[in-house]
């Protein structure tokens, strides 16, 4: 299967994911965890990042896989 992971970074560090596997925000960091809570109880964010998991990644997914096979 296909994952989506959007990381937010901050100096480096990262601070909050959403991972369309679990299909939530995580935090990292307190900023983060407090971002995390905001965003997942927030149905209209939470839908657009599964729309990039459809749009974007299963859409390319052929092209990505035959880009990465063909340099094996």
């Amino acid at each position: 299967g296909i994952e989506f992971i959007d990381s937010y970074v901050f100096n480096k560090a990262e601070y909050v994911r959403f991972n369309s596997t679990v299909g939530r925000y995580v935090g990292y960091t307190e900023y983060g965890v407090k971002n995390a809570e905001a965003w997942n109880s927030d149905a209209g964010i939470l839908g657009q990042e599964q729309a990039q998991l459809e749009s974007y990644c299963k859409s390319h997914a052929d092209i990505l896989y035959s880009a990465i096979l063909d340099k094996t």
